[in-house]
């Protein structure tokens, strides 16, 4: 009897798994097809603002060299000032530059437009023996003809005699 119980019992459970593998509706299943297309995310996020521009040297920031009457020898002060300018000019390697040189009223035309090209000059070659590129500097005299101050004396004379850089290019 054991074995007739047995027997039923594995043969509704063999019905069972055919009745449900083998009846009843099946459910039809529509293969999709994947699409294999890469995906392209726009980025919206906008760009980057642009680098600020590199600081520029500022004519004010270099410092006048002045000399002693009828020098162009530099002077303990013009040196200092120089060294100044020197750190600008290795500051913004770029800036090209020129050297005024000015002389007091006193001498004539002819004389002051040569010591004020002597005085840029020593002006010029103490930058360039400290480093600086000679193609960026350039000079210019322009003797007695610009004046900084206007006065007959030796406080007005001593503020003419000068070397002035200007900025010619960066």
């Amino acid at each position: 009897m054991k074995r007739l119980g047995l027997l039923v019992v594995i043969g509704l459970l063999t019905v069972s798994v055919i009745g449900m593998s083998c009846g009843g509706p099946k459910e039809v299943v529509e293969e999709v097809p994947v699409d294999t297309t890469p995906v392209v995310v726009e980025d919206t996020t906008p760009p980057p603002p642009p680098p600020p521009p590199p600081p520029k040297l500022k004519e004010s920031q270099l410092q006048t060299v002045y000399f002693d009457f009828d020098k162009f020898n530099l002077r303990g002060d013009a040196k200092a000032s120089l060294d100044e300018n020197y750190g600008l000019l290795i500051e913004f390697e770029n800036a090209i530059i020129k050297i005024e040189g000015h002389c007091d009223e006193r001498g004539t035309v002819e004389y002051n437009m040569s010591l004020g090209e002597r005085r840029a000059r020593s002006s010029q070659d103490y930058l360039v023996n400290r480093g600086i590129a000679p193609e960026r500097i350039s000079i210019i005299s322009y003797g007695k003809e610009r004046p900084l101050e206007a006065g007959h004396n030796e406080a007005a004379w001593g503020k003419n005699r000068r070397c002035e850089f200007r900025i010619i290019s960066q």
